[in-house]
């Protein structure tokens, strides 16, 4: 029986766009295994072409390619992971902005959340958990500019959890990866029990201990909030676990562009911050990488294009279509 027999027999049962039914799981896992699917057996499943699965075969009307599963799984994850760090930043800034009333008495109440002040006290509450903490280790680190000292405490501290056996995770910015120390640091550290991921941009500093969560509300990082309500918790692994399917893998080569396109996947990424609106400094935050450097892959769009200044940039990248979310590393 060939992949679509089942699907033709019966109506395409109804469900959400972003899922894959039964029917659309099994003429897609055909085509992995085949190499094609004809355009009769896809037919029983047309929730596949929406969401980029499968691609006419240029060579054969009558056929249909499909798209490598995990370059499917990447491209369909990155809308969802750019809703949640937006969804992070609105939180933070929320959060800065009431912070200052925390000091208003009124009646006490059990929240779930202290705000911690004071680098010395941030570190301790930290090195408390760590050292109480039983299942797994979650961190969230922007930018990429990590100092061998910094690194090597948090070596020290890591290396007790890994031998009681607690999992450890931590994301970085792709642009961490150019960090000398941050190496020295994976170097140093047991593998087992231990994974390191990259993604394009991240939301504020997050330590996740079990049921306790820890975030940084401010730009230098001396205050944070203590978090152990349940939910609260459960919500902040959620955003984790979305980034993390979304992110590369330390010691893998990161998403590029075709072999033959003009500009490089870190550009793209700058490309599509531009045309967000976003200014230099902004998009150096975003990407994790100094203003000089930002600017220099700013130039080198510039150059590409032909672009005769920033007005003329931005409308040669909006009309060219590579900041469109379904580029090639996206």
């Amino acid at each position: 029986m060939r992949p679509g027999d089942d699907a033709h027999a019966a109506p395409h049962p109804h469900h959400a766009p972003e899922e894959l039914c039964e029917p659309a799981l099994g003429i897609y896992s055909a085509a992995l295994q085949r190499g094609y699917v004809t355009e009769p057996d896809a037919a029983g499943a047309p929730c596949l072409a929406p969401l980029g699965l499968l691609r006419p075969d240029p060579h054969n009307t009558g056929r249909l390619l499909p798209a490598p599963a995990a370059a499917a799984l990447t491209r369909l994850l990155g809308p969802l992971a750019r809703d949640v760090l937006e969804r992070l930043a609105s939180s933070a800034a929320l959060v800065e902005a009431l912070t200052p009333l925390t000091s208003i008495s009124g009646p006490v109440l059990d929240t779930g959340v202290t705000v911690l002040r004071g680098k010395p006290t941030i570190q301790a509450s930290v090195e408390e958990a760590t050292e109480r903490t039983e299942k797994h280790i979650l961190t969230l680190h922007p930018g990429s500019k990590r100092p061998d000292e910094m690194l090597e405490r948090a070596r020290a501290r890591a290396i007790e959890p890994l031998r009681r056996g607690v999992a450890m995770r931590h994301l970085y910015q792709h642009s961490a990866r150019y960090n000398p120390n941050l190496k020295r640091y994976v170097d140093r550290l047991p593998y087992e029990n231990l994974q390191i991921r990259t993604l394009e941009q991240t939301a504020e500093r997050m330590f996740v201990f079990d049921r306790v969560a820890y975030i940084s509300i401010s730009p230098q990082r001396d205050v944070a909030l203590r978090i152990t309500h349940p939910a609260l918790v459960r919500y902040f692994i959620h955003i984790y676990d979305v980034l993390w399917a979304g992110a590369t893998p330390f010691g893998a080569p990161l998403p590029t562009t075709a072999p033959d396109a003009p500009v490089t996947a870190v550009q793209l990424s700058i490309a599509r911050l531009l045309v967000e609106g976003h200014v230099d400094d902004v998009v150096a935050r975003k990407m994790g990488i100094s203003v000089r450097t930002c600017r220099a892959h700013i130039a080198k769009l510039t150059q590409t294009l032909g672009a005769t200044s920033r007005t003329h940039l931005g409308a040669l990248l909006v009309r060219s279509g590579m900041t469109e979310t379904d580029a090639p590393d996206s």
